[in-house]
């Protein structure tokens, strides 16, 4: 039995498998979702066009790519405006205010000044405005004046805007504030740079954790623990050495002569006589002269193996492995030389082969 088919299946049939896959929208909640999203960060973090912050850091790439997918903006948009200041996310000012005026609501957000003739009176300042599109209703923002800012403390920072530029900080300060009003969907409940560095959130008992220390003064409090570890340079002590004195003693096991003592004091670790002798105080571990004693007297192999046994109480790992030198220097001369052997040796007599079949 054979099945019928038509040209157009025939071509859909053959088609590129991808085509016929569902579309996939990028997201942290499946698993395909996810999968896209992390393809598409992984190209945004080996790039040079977006900032420091995202460059090598796949999850805060995958975060702001997710929130410029929920607010329909462009990802190379977000990232370029989106900065973390001291853990909290927050937008630059001028973002906000492109976000209002593309949003398609309201019309451009505009300033009303106020004193403009006393710029340095307290009631100097101005607020933002704009109106609805749909009903043509204005909506005004909070007057920002020079008494709110010198009460809240933002112009009294080191390195404050306020100071150098107090009418841009005033429209920024002026927009972000309507935006909190009247449009806090538009910012997604975050706040502006500005607002982050200036404004302290209060606890709901009324109290706030924050010092009132300046800049400068939490800088050099950061900086004063080390401070105090670093102590001055010192001069090295210099201290000669002394000519050490060994106690004669007699018996087979005291060494003769006085190459053997110039071998033991060119044997010793490079170091000062305190690192030499460091486990002389013991009361029940050998110190490293005294093995090596025992290593240059012993007459034996027997005596030899005695001394080596005592190398590995030696804690000093540099003292060990000169022991171990002087040890291995000292079975090769205890060793019997090789000519010593007799010269020839008895070979085992060899048995005479029989030819097969010679009998």
């Amino acid at each position: 039995m054979t099945a019928t088919t038509t040209l157009a299946e025939m071509k859909q049939s053959a088609g590129p498998r991808e085509a016929q896959m569902p579309t996939v929208r990028a997201g942290f909640f499946d698993l395909q979702g996810f999968e896209l999203m992390q393809r598409v960060a992984k190209a945004f973090v080996s790039t040079d066009l977006v900032p420091k912050a995202y460059r090598g850091n796949l999850a805060s790439c995958m975060i702001a790519l997710n929130m410029a997918q929920r607010m329909n903006a462009d990802p190379i948009f977000i990232m370029q405006n989106l900065y973390d200041v001291h853990g909290q996310p927050s937008w630059s000012s001028k973002f906000l205010i492109a976000t209002v005026n593309a949003c398609g609501r309201y019309a451009s957000l505009k300033y009303e000044w106020r004193n403009e003739d006393k710029p340095g009176s307290e009631d100097y300042g101005c607020r933002a405005w704009t109106t609805e599109k749909a009903t043509g209703e204005r909506l005004n923002g909070v007057w920002v004046t020079w008494k709110m800012v010198r009460a809240e403390g933002w112009d009294s920072k080191n390195g404050s805007k306020w100071k150098t530029m107090p009418d841009q900080m005033f429209m920024y300060r002026a927009a972000a504030f309507w935006a909190r009003t009247n449009a806090p969907e538009l910012s997604m409940g975050l706040p502006t740079v500005e607002e982050s560095m200036d404004i302290i959130d209060v606890h709901p008992d009324g109290t706030f954790s924050v010092s009132g220390a300046t800049v400068d003064e939490l800088r050099g409090g950061a900086r004063q623990p080390r401070a105090q570890r670093a102590q001055p340079a010192r001069p090295a002590e210099v201290v000669e050495r002394q000519p050490e004195t060994f106690a004669t003693t007699s018996g087979d096991d005291a060494p003769t002569g006085t190459a053997e003592g110039d071998q033991e004091d060119d044997l010793l670790p490079p170091g000062d006589d305190q690192a030499a002798h460091g486990h002389a105080d013991a009361d029940d571990a050998p110190s490293f002269q005294a093995i090596n004693r025992e290593l240059l007297g012993a007459k034996t192999i027997e005596d030899l193996d005695f001394a080596r046994g005592q190398i590995k109480q030696i804690a000093d790992e540099k003292e060990k492995a000169t022991l171990n030198q002087v040890a291995a220097r000292r079975v090769r001369e205890l060793a019997p030389p090789a000519d010593a052997e007799p010269a020839t040796t008895a070979q085992p007599a060899r048995r005479t082969r029989t030819p097969i079949g010679a009998e």
